[in-house]
């Protein structure tokens, strides 16, 4: 055996032991008075749960609680495992470890100034309160550009979170807006100042005791003022920081040489992120700050802090000493992550250069009035509250049940009706399409919204996911199912042999899909309809079936029992995912179809799975805005070649190249028409399966130089709206949403016969023939003779009767959707194909 399968296995191995140890833990009881603390995922004994343990450990009527630190390098850490060495109540934990998982399953308390793995679910019994890491200068949450696929695991973290902790009312807007909490989450965010902020306040013997820490660690800065230069991270993620130890060391070093050295002594204090990276370089040794030694500590040393687009610089203000922002890469930061306030409302003097820094600390002392009054109102913003005894407040209302006079603002409901809408897969596609068409659709004022998909990296899906309406709340799915890897194989047996066992079914595999309900959504969170809208996955389906109280509903967006029967590539490719599918049926309180005319053939061939009264339908939404957008937007690439002919008619269709769409048909049909009429060509827009069956079909019937497949494009809308007549030529459709699309565009529709047609056509419009091949040429030839009759298609009365539908097939109130108008929308990104 070579050694990279080894490794393979040796890996696998190691991660079904850990989910096996996890398992076991989970199912022991919770160890009373037990607080697990975890800082910047292990990074060490810091930021606010630091402040928290200290305040407990020296409380004489906490004297009963065990504290537990986890611990991702202990040996980097060695000052403060000598400190607690001989403590009985202070354990340290590697973090990872079959420990860590022991303590994080069975720990009363959970504190964490970050987040919890993804594998992560408090547990009935546990607290678990989330301290965040700073007042944010730059963007968070969904506030970020891709924000949700990065705050996947931290909005999975907050909703299941007892308590948050706010230093201000920003902190607490934070938590509200940018990860929009608002109307889901269940906690209580506790407004009271910063534990690691009480840090800073100093004695005059603490002060000589911190010093002689850092002069330990070799920092040679003797009686010298310290100019502590702090910059946050850069890069793409948090767990993958860009190392920029270079840059910061030339800056240290250049600063050094500029100031007075005599006065002072320039340190580099690094985020946690990059620490590790730089700790074992020659160029920071005697500059870098120890990371075992709190940041807030070392801001209580500091004469001049030094940032970027740290909270950092909100801390310090609480001592009163100046800060100063050296931001030479301003313009791409901002444009990339973007921030809250532009640097004209910093309450300290922007450098953006060495030089410029070095001459603003020797003239700090003068600031002018300008900025003392930008320190003094935003130090009233962000720091109202640090008068030193914050973490006392905090530590009584969560330990000690005082809560008189405490600023706490308890999540409730908002009044609005919720709903979480799982999407499917995101990949460009007509569920996908129609799903983006509905957020953007709803009422918002009554509607508090979320939605639900699989954390994906392709950049199909992502484009997808960022055209989602930005007042929805996102959930992207992270991390993997908890529980036994033996409970996990039996259920993928019954998988197998045709059973989900998911719902009041079998205990113990009820029990799992509780658990991941609770690990993807919080203990306490509550929507009053779940929907499938995608319909296609047993999985999900499964899953939305444990939201507790929710009116449940599944969307059937085609003749499902078709589907399960149709021949991908030779096999019956979906048969086995559909048939667990339909076994769920009964648990579902509405089965939605697309149309009426579905609603009716699937409630007979899946009679047997459901009764006839849960089958109804609801039409998709559209976005006539985007589409009549898009259709205005310029073309290029070889369909712009191909539409530009001089004297040519375009007979334009759209779709997945798959079987059920049977472009064959209409290829062999066209070439009936290009043989009379050779003025004519056909654009074929799409993807799928079977590409180069169709290129190799026009190859044969030689109209090479009249077909093009483009394949997929970004921007369907504008292809069909410089095309001459749309033609359809699908065996079936759940809702053929692309003739809805030609018909906003206005573009003239021939199309074949299937049982949904009728109810997408406008009356008089367009020109239905049966399904073969000489009845759609002569449709086409009845275009070329100017016999396909169009007529004005009223967008705005459909979208509010197809709103109406939606919510009385989900049964929730009927809503009135927002009035439309002639503007692009706010996300007006192309959204794939149209059908």
């Amino acid at each position: 055996m070579t050694i990279q399968p080894l490794t393979r296995i040796l890996a696998r191995i190691r991660r079904i032991a850990r989910f096996e140890v996890h398992a076991y833990w989970r199912r022991q009881p919770i160890r009373a008075s037990t607080v697990l603390y975890e800082s910047f995922a292990g990074n060490g004994m810091l930021c606010n749960p630091e402040a928290i343990f200290r305040d407990l450990l020296g409380a004489p009527d906490m004297a009963h609680l065990h504290h537990i630190w986890a611990i991702s390098e202990p040996h980097l850490n060695r000052s403060v495992q000598s400190e607690f060495s001989r403590d009985p109540r202070v354990t340290i934990v590697r973090y990872g470890s079959a420990a860590y998982l022991r303590a994080l399953a069975t720990s009363q308390y959970l504190i964490n100034n970050a987040t919890f793995p993804p594998d992560f679910a408090k547990r009935p019994g546990q607290q678990y309160i989330n301290t965040w890491h700073g007042t944010p200068l730059k963007k968070m949450g969904y506030d970020m550009p891709g924000g949700a696929k990065e705050a996947a695991n931290v909005i999975r973290n907050f909703v299941a979170a007892d308590y948050l902790l706010s230093a201000n009312p920003v902190m607490t807007d934070m938590y509200w807006r940018a990860y929009c909490l608002k109307g889901i989450y269940r906690g209580t965010i506790i407004e009271e100042g910063y534990p690691r902020i009480d840090r800073q306040v100093l004695t005059s013997e603490a002060i000589t005791a911190e010093r002689t820490k850092l002069i330990e660690a070799g920092l040679p800065i003797g009686d010298r003022k310290i100019i502590l230069y702090a910059p946050t991270w850069k890069g793409a993620t948090f767990a993958r920081p860009t190392d920029d130890l270079d840059a910061l060391a030339n800056h240290v070093a250049e600063l050094t040489g500029l100031i007075n050295s005599d006065e002072y002594v320039v340190l580099l204090k690094t985020h946690q992120s990059i620490y590790s990276l730089g700790r074992g370089r020659s160029d920071v040794r005697g500059t870098l700050v120890p990371n075992d030694i709190p940041t807030n500590v070392v801001l209580g040393l500091t004469t001049i802090l030094v940032t970027d687009y740290s909270s950092i610089a909100y801390d310090f203000l609480a001592t009163g000493r100046p800060v100063l922002y050296f931001i030479p890469d301003f313009a791409e930061y901002d444009g990339s992550r973007g921030l809250y306030a532009d640097p004209e409302d910093w309450p300290g003097p922007i450098c953006t250069a060495v030089r410029d820094l070095a001459n603003a600390i020797s003239s700090v002392s003068s600031s002018s009035t300008t900025d003392q009054e930008r320190y003094r109102a935003t130090s009233h913003r962000v720091v109202p509250y640090e008068d030193g005894h914050s973490t006392r407040r905090i530590v009584d209302i969560i330990f000690r049940g005082i809560r008189g006079g405490a600023r706490l603002h308890k999540g409730a409901d908002d009044g609005r009706t919720s709903m979480l809408i799982y999407l499917g897969g995101m990949r460009s596609n007509g569920i996908t399409s129609s799903a983006l068409n509905l957020l953007t659709s709803l009422d918002h004022d009554r509607f508090d919204v979320s939605v639900f998909y699989p954390a994906t990296g392709t950049a199909d899906s992502l484009s997808n996911q960022l055209a989602i309406d930005s007042r929805v709340r996102q959930f992207p799915r992270v991390g993997g199912m908890n529980g036994s890897k033996v409970d996990q194989f039996v259920r993928y047996l019954d998988y197998r042999r045709g059973r989900i066992r998911s719902h009041n079914r079998d205990a113990r595999r009820q029990q799992l899909w509780d658990d991941e309900w609770t690990r993807c959504f919080g203990p306490d969170t509550r929507f009053d309809h779940v929907v499938d809208f995608s319909g296609y996955g047993p999985f999900w389906a499964a899953l939305l079936l444990h939201a507790p109280g929710a009116i449940r509903s599944i969307w059937l967006h085609n003749d499902l029992a078709a589907d399960a029967h149709r021949i991908i590539r030779g096999r019956k490719r979906m048969r086995h995912s559909l048939t667990q599918i339909f076994t769920l049926y009964e648990q579902y309180d509405q089965l939605v179809s697309v149309s009426a005319e579905l609603s009716e053939i699937n409630s007979k061939s899946l009679a047997a799975y459901s009764t006839a009264a849960k089958f109804t339908s609801a039409p998709n939404t559209i976005d006539p805005n985007l589409i009549e957008w898009n259709a205005r937007q310029p073309i290029d690439g070889p369909a712009a070649d191909f539409l530009a002919r001089p004297r040519m008619t375009t007979f334009v269709s759209v779709g997945r190249l798959s079987p059920e769409k049977n472009h064959a048909r209409l290829v062999r049909a066209f070439a009936q028409v290009n043989a009379l009429n050779p003025a004519t060509q056909l654009l074929i827009v799409g993807d799928g399966p079977l590409a180069s069956h169709l290129r190799d079909l026009a190859n044969d019937l030689r109209l090479c130089g009249a077909v093009l497949l483009s394949g997929h494009s970004e921007n369907p809308y504008a292809l069909m709206a410089a095309a001459s007549c749309f033609v359809l030529s699908s065996n079936y459709e759940g809702q053929p949403m692309v003739l809805l699309e030609a018909q906003i565009i206005g573009i003239p529709i021939v199309t074949v016969d299937f049982a949904s047609v009728t109810g997408a056509l406008l009356p008089g419009a367009g020109l239905v023939v049966e399904q073969d091949d000489d009845a759609l040429a002569a449709g086409m030839e009845s275009y070329l003779a100017g016999r396909v009759p169009t007529a004005k298609f009223n967008p705005s009365r459909y979208q509010s009767e197809a709103v109406a539908a939606f919510c009385a097939a989900v049964g929730a109130p009927e809503l009135t959707p927002p009035a439309t108008s002639g503007n692009p929308p706010h996300n007006a990104a192309p959204r794939g194909l149209a059908a």
